[in-house]
């Protein structure tokens, strides 16, 4: 029997804006072009995982509107379970994404529908948490929802994924439910509340977190690769070199290879490598899901 993974999330709808540079603080550029693609973390993450091959249960919210219809479609068409999805009062989120020429963005969220993702909302669909090998949440939804996901996960016996995305200070009963965080440098301070200024801090900070119940962290570092951190040790992965031209979905595209992986064998040294292979793929394409890689483009990049 085919293993499951749940994604519990967001969903928006990426207006991106390509720019020479990005506008600083009371200045007015020409942008050169608009696109609207479908995007949120959770989403990102739920279609990463679902072009892999892999079975996908997504939970998340959007509006009664043309956006939330374009976004259900998209999971469809990507092979993602959308029977849990669930259409709200509130608008579809949305996001909307400066980038320039270098690939380089900056985002503002928002939430609309995905504050609507409540406790009262898994609990209509707790089916999607017993079917479930593996659960992922990020931190576009309300976070009493994500502690409410994590337990119910972890009462099941479900192995919990956390990307930590945007960034929050996270209470202790969160963080003892989490089985693999995944943070940026920017995530891993601001959860451990320890300045990241080289590997030394990065090892310090994440060594806080596993001694309050964190079972494994993988610290994603953009281009200067990843570094993962247990209890026995840690291990420094290099990453790929290729010419970027969004970032956009970097971090969602790394989780979906990590996770697709990780379902199958087990093994985080390969899973990491697999989670790079994705983020090198969809790193040298606009947008979030538009970005995406299929299995067949990671099994042959090299």
């Amino acid at each position: 029997m085919k293993s499951i993974v749940t994604v519990v999330g967001s969903m928006n709808m990426d207006l991106v804006i390509k720019v020479n540079e990005i506008p600083q603080i009371g200045e007015t550029l020409l942008g050169n072009e608009l696109l609207q693609i479908p995007g949120g973390k959770g989403a990102n993450q739920g279609v990463a995982i679902a072009k892999l091959n892999n079975e996908i249960i997504f939970l998340g919210k959007v509006g009664k509107d043309v956006f939330g219809d374009a976004l259900i479609e998209s999971m469809k068409e990507s092979g993602v379970n959308i029977e849990h999805i669930e259409k709200t009062d509130e608008s579809t989120g949305i996001a909307v994404i400066n980038v320039d020429k270098h690939g380089n963005n900056n985002i503002i969220v928002i939430p609309g529908a995905n504050g609507d993702v409540d406790k009262e909302y898994l609990q209509r669909h707790l089916i999607a948490f017993e079917k479930a090998d593996i659960v992922v949440f990020q931190l576009e939804v309300p976070l009493e929802t994500v502690k409410e996901g994590l337990k119910i996960a972890r009462k099941l016996g479900k192995t919990t994924i956390l990307n930590p995305a945007p960034a929050y200070e996270l209470d202790d009963e969160i963080i003892e439910n989490i089985d693999i965080l995944i943070p940026n440098e920017h995530e891993l301070e601001r959860i451990s509340k320890i300045k990241i200024t080289d590997q030394d801090s990065i090892l310090k900070a994440a060594n806080k977190l596993l001694h309050k119940g964190i079972r494994q962290i993988i610290v994603t570092l953009g281009s200067k690769g990843v570094l993962y951190i247990d209890t026995r040790g840690h291990k420094f992965f290099e990453a790929y070199k290729v010419n970027v031209v969004d970032t956009t979905a970097a971090g969602d595209s790394f989780i979906g290879g990590f996770v697709s992986s990780y379902i199958e064998n087990g093994n985080i040294e390969r899973s990491i490598e697999m989670g790079q292979k994705t983020a090198a793929l969809a790193i040298q394409k606009v947008g979030a899901q538009s970005s995406l890689p299929t299995k067949e483009e990671v099994d042959n990049f090299r």
